[in-house]
């Protein structure tokens, strides 16, 4: 009896654990034939798992089109269930905007589809994939269970390929490097959305890990602005229909600019430059502080070194 017992309470305890780690993804109308899923304003946590992302999918004549992943292959499931949700329609596109964990390590839920990325994406993925996963590990424990790498399986040469038919949506795709190094944009010219990956956050502080720098940067929004685009879809935060995402963007990158390369010319230290105030604009964006302190530490040498 006490046995029988043991092993309610072990599969209880197991069931409690696997209902807390479901992703509740309800998919939200944005355009015509194209869905949301809206991650939080908020960094990687065990009680998120990973869910700070935003991914989308277009359901077309053809099948469905899938923009990003998501951080794991839970994820990637609960997003195969919102699809179904919506259509009975195969996957038969996945698109990885960079090699960035949250974007791509929920693609072995869409195996049977193509896989599409930009080549140094791929290589990317490849290069970093598994250590990502392991942070990804540690920083949300089993949402990442039976998590590993599938690598894009299609080479997007934009060169070759700068558009794609599917259905009635004409896909524009824009390759660009300011945020990740290799930076995947999206058009879809039959409704006006503009997947703009990490490129834009809205409403979220952007993250430098590997930006070449924040002057690339800013020439890629300048590149998408003139996009003739309805809305908005960034990689962080809400829909955009104004344009307001870019207007933030461009403000941020060049006070961070101005601010690092003015706290270089004084020979502030980096601790001293992590402690600068934010600008009053930017106050009540999510995680403002704690990712200006990060990006400090990505860019500060930078600094150092152009100023003397």
């Amino acid at each position: 009896m006490r046995f029988v017992f043991f092993t309610l309470l072990i599969s209880t305890s197991y069931s409690a654990l696997a209902a807390k780690l479901e992703y509740q993804l309800i998919p939200e109308k944005i355009a015509e034939d194209t869905w949301l899923l809206q991650g939080e304003l908020q960094d990687f946590t065990r009680e998120n798992g990973g869910n700070i992302v935003n991914t989308a999918f277009i359901v077309t004549e053809e099948g469905v089109v899938v923009f990003d992943t998501g951080p794991s292959k839970r994820y990637g499931e609960a997003l195969r269930e919102a699809i179904r949700s919506v259509t009975d329609k195969a996957v038969i596109h996945v698109f990885n905007s960079h090699h960035h964990p949250d974007h791509f390590l929920g693609n072995q839920a869409f195996t049977e589809a193509k896989i599409w990325a930009l080549p140094e994406t791929g290589k990317l993925i490849a290069q970093h994939g598994n250590a990502f996963a392991e942070n990804m590990y540690r920083l949300v424990g089993d949402w990442m269970r039976s998590t590993e790498v599938q690598l894009p399986t299609q080479p997007l040469d934009i060169d070759q390929m700068p558009l794609m038919q599917v259905g009635k949506h004409r896909l524009r795709f824009i390759a660009m490097s300011g945020h990740a190094g290799a930076d995947l944009a999206m058009l879809d010219e039959a409704t006006g959305v503009l997947f703009a990956s990490d490129i834009v956050f809205f409403q979220r502080a952007l993250t430098t890990p590997h930006t070449p720098g924040l002057d690339v940067w800013q020439n890629d929004l300048a590149e998408l602005e003139t996009l003739s685009f309805k809305l908005i879809i960034p990689g962080h935060g809400p829909v955009d229909k104004t344009g307001k995402s870019l207007q933030q963007m461009q403000a941020y990158l060049q006070w961070l600019d101005q601010t690092l390369t003015h706290a270089a010319e004084q020979g502030l230290s980096m601790n001293e430059a992590m402690g600068l105030p934010l600008d009053s604009r930017f106050e009540e964006i999510a995680l403002g502080r704690s990712e200006f302190i990060r990006t400090v530490f990505h860019l500060y040498s930078r600094y150092e070194e152009a100023a003397f």
